[in-house]
């Protein structure tokens, strides 16, 4: 499913926060979104995710969701949101049980998004038994387990440890070529924007408008640590933004 924004802004107690945002996000593209602090990045995905409507401007969805799909838009985000009293697979039938899928249908949905997330051998175990990356792996098995035609993932690595990022980003896109996805994925990590998306959607401080669109040169199966195109796409966005996101800084500090 195809996604376009039109002329977008929104406003919080009279404060504009996003202005006049135009986007294109194509079928089975990673967009991922990036700006200095305040510029409205997660603001921009709770729109697109319908949890707020903008105050001016629209969200289009083009093109059919995937057959069985249960719900278009799901979101994936950094706090895992576990109910801890139960299991890994317990977890992700909670969202299967919403839409009345219970017994046979729904371990069979289980099972498939255990096996693409590499958690089968966890299906009984309990958040509290889990690390950080394993329960965001959990988070995002329960995600794919609505078959959604976008996911949108608002910062969902921040609160893991270097190596369990890398880790991550290697499994999202595994995923990704395994089943093409659309995805939008807001960061303020830059390492993890060259790695995941097709393109690059880079927001101007607040009010957020969109500065650039960049492509990423490098063809999603082979993205390694290190590649030098990778790095220098990485140093150009940091100059692009940097003067930004140090002003932004001080605004904050300011508040």
């Amino acid at each position: 499913m195809e996604l376009r924004l039109e002329r977008i802004s929104h406003r919080y107690d009279g404060m504009t926060v996003l202005e006049d945002v135009s986007l294109r996000i194509a079928a089975g593209e990673i967009l991922c979104v990036i700006g200095p602090s305040g510029c409205g990045k997660s603001t921009l995905l709770r729109l697109i995710g319908g949890l707020e409507r903008p105050d001016s401007g629209q969200v289009l969805q083009l093109g059919a969701p995937p057959e069985g799909c249960l719900n278009p838009l799901t979101f994936v985000f950094q706090d895992f949101a576990l109910l801890p009293w139960r299991s890994v697979a317990g977890n992700i039938s909670l969202v299967l049980e919403d839409h009345g899928i219970r017994g046979r249908a729904a371990r069979a949905i289980i099972d498939d998004v255990l096996a693409r997330t590499r958690l089968s051998d966890f299906h009984a175990a309990l958040p509290r038994q889990l690390s950080g990356g394993m329960k965001q792996r959990v988070a995002i098995a329960r995600a794919l387990a609505v078959n959604p035609a976008v996911l949108l993932l608002d910062e969902p690595l921040s609160a893991l440890d270097a190596q369990t990022r890398e880790l991550l980003m290697d499994d999202l896109i595994d995923l990704w070529q395994r089943q093409r996805f659309t995805g939008i994925y807001v960061t303020h990590n830059l390492a993890e924007a060259v790695r995941l998306g097709h393109r690059i959607a880079v927001l101007s401080r607040r009010p957020g408008r969109l500065r650039e669109l960049v492509e990423v040169p490098v063809p999603m199966g082979e993205r390694r640590i290190g590649d030098p195109r990778l790095e220098a796409l990485q140093a150009r966005l940091w100059d692009m933004m940097k003067e930004e996101a140090m002003a932004a800084d001080r605004e904050l500090l300011d508040v």
